[in-house]
């Protein structure tokens, strides 16, 4: 059976096709993961690293093989990361909730945090991904937001806001819009496109209020429902975005599945300590290293390569 990555892969060299274009014009319908219309060249970047919900997980999650291991597939990976968070919606005017300010204070506690370290084994074409990462803060667009089903809108958004984009490359812009997931089988994804004339990294985040299948249930009471999904997912993309930033794709297994696919939705530790001091539950990320060395914990697959960044 082919991998989601030569699904996506071979969807963005097809034709049009009439569906395909129904579903253009469609741009609030649910995300459907058969037609993979995200990827035609009229709709824009491929929906990678995608964050699916618990109920769809196990459909998508990592089949047991003999080596399980992911493989360099000759591509770029992020040796830092410059994030800057959007917050794009109508609900964000006045907001007084935590999640503006929880995830400012996750992003800066990323920086040199033994979690950033759980993906700093792989190298690309560009040298090795590292732990030091640089949050620039957050960025509000109240305008009425848009669901994550069109990368193109979503990297239209990044554009829009910012107007600089990080000159090296590394900019990674992370989109919370105040959308419900509804129907959407995913939780987030990571992509990549041009700013600008600049690269960038960008992903896209629903918002979790509520949401049961995106849901890391964290019962520290350290932070907002909301605010726990919301981190937890981030960490998923994040990592996979240094690891994996774009085609022609640097680290994923012979199923597609990135660093954070493959320990989705488990959790090697009741909570993880950033480099700030703050506390969350956050899934683990694979690492080949522990695999080979069997001093991971196991996925939901059983293999014990995932790393929680204790």
């Amino acid at each position: 059976m082919p991998s989601l990555r030569a699904l996506l892969i071979a969807a963005a060299v097809l034709p049009s096709t009439p569906l395909a274009l129904a579903h253009e014009k469609d741009t609030t319908s649910p995300f459907d993961p058969t037609v993979q219309d995200l990827t035609l060249p009229h709709q824009g970047p491929p929906m990678l690293g995608i964050h699916w919900s618990r109920e769809d997980h196990a459909s998508h999650q990592a089949r047991p093989t003999k080596n399980p291991n992911m493989t360099y597939h000759g591509g770029k990976i992020m040796q830092t990361a410059v994030t800057q968070t959007i917050f794009w919606g109508t609900s964000w005017a006045g907001y007084s909730g935590d999640k503006i300010s929880g995830l400012d204070t996750w992003y800066a506690g990323h920086d040199r945090s033994n979690y950033a370290t759980t993906s700093d084994e792989y190298t690309g074409s560009n040298g090795q991904v590292g732990a030091a990462t640089t949050h620039l803060g957050h960025l509000m667009d109240t305008s009425a937001a848009s669901g994550g089903n069109n990368t193109s809108v979503i990297l239209a958004e990044v554009c829009k806001v910012v107007t600089a984009p990080d000159p090296s490359g590394n900019g990674y812009y992370a989109v919370y819009s105040d959308v419900k997931r509804g129907g959407a089988q995913y939780c987030a994804y990571h992509s990549a496109g041009t700013c600008h004339g600049v690269a960038v990294q960008f992903a896209f985040f629903f918002n979790l209020d509520g949401d049961a299948g995106c849901d890391p249930q964290d019962s520290s009471q350290l932070h907002s429902q909301g605010l726990a999904a919301l981190a937890n997912v981030t960490a998923h993309e994040l990592s996979e975005a240094r690891t994996d930033p774009a085609s022609p794709g640097a680290w994923y297994d012979g199923s597609g599945a990135e660093n954070g696919d493959k320990c989705a939705w488990t959790f090697g530790a009741p909570l993880v300590k950033l480099s700030n001091g703050t506390k969350w539950k956050l899934q683990g990320e694979w690492s080949n290293a522990a695999y080979n060395a069997g001093t991971g914990y196991p996925n939901s697959s059983g293999q014990k390569g995932c790393l929680s960044g204790l």
